[in-house]
C-alpha cells in the first residue's frame, strides 16, 4: 500500500508535534535525562508514567475494538522473550544514559542545534550497522532466534 502525500504531510506533522512535546517536556535534555538515571530528577518517571497510563487503555481498546482497515480484527502478537532482550535492554539502557539521548530525542537534540547530538545519531546509525553484520554471529553464541527482515504486513 503506497502513502499518499497528505499521509506523509500528516505523519510529519505528527513528528513534529511529538518533537515539540519532547523538547518542551525537558524528556530530550541531558541533565534531566542524567538526573533520572543518578535518581536525583524524578520529572522524566512522571512523564513516562503518564504515557504508560493513557497508552495501556488505549492499547486495550485497540485490540479490544479496533478494525484495519480492510475490517479484520487487529492483533498483537505477542513476541517470546530471550537472552537479545536482556543484553539489548543494557546496550540500549547504557548508550541512553552515556549519551543523554534515545533514538527520538537524538533528533529532538539536532533540531535544537545541540551540534553533540550529532556524534550520538553517529553512533545509533554504527550500532544499527554493527548489529546486522554481528547478528548471525551473536545468533549462535547468545542462541538468539532468527532475524526477521523487513517491515512486516501493514
Amino acid at each position: 500500500m503506497k502513502t499518499s502525500p497528505i499521509m506523509m504531510l500528516f505523519y510529519v506533522g505528527l513528528g513534529t508535534v511529538f518533537g515539540l512535546v519532547l523538547s518542551r517536556s525537558g524528556a530530550a535534555d541531558y541533565n534531566y535525562i542524567q538526573g533520572m538515571f543518578l535518581l536525583e530528577e524524578f520529572q522524566l518517571y512522571g512523564i513516562i508514567g503518564t504515557a504508560v497510563a493513557v497508552t495501556a487503555p488505549g492499547l486495550y481498546l485497540l485490540k479490544r475494538y479496533g478494525k484495519t482497515v480492510t475490517g479484520a480484527p487487529i492483533q498483537f502478537e505477542r513476541k517470546p522473550g530471550h537472552r537479545g532482550n536482556v543484553f539489548g535492554g543494557l546496550l540500549f539502557g547504557a548508550g541512553w544514559s552515556i549519551t543523554g539521548m534515545c533514538p527520538g530525542p537524538i533528533l529532538v537534540n539536532i533540531g535544537e542545534g545541540k551540534l553533540y547530538a550529532i556524534a550520538a545519531l553517529a553512533g545509533t546509525l554504527v550500532g544499527a550497522g554493527a548489529f546486522g553484520v554481528l547478528y548471525p554471529k551473536l545468533q549462535g553464541i547468545l542462541r538468539l532466534p532468527p532475524l526477521q527482515v523487513g517491515t512486516g504486513e501493514g
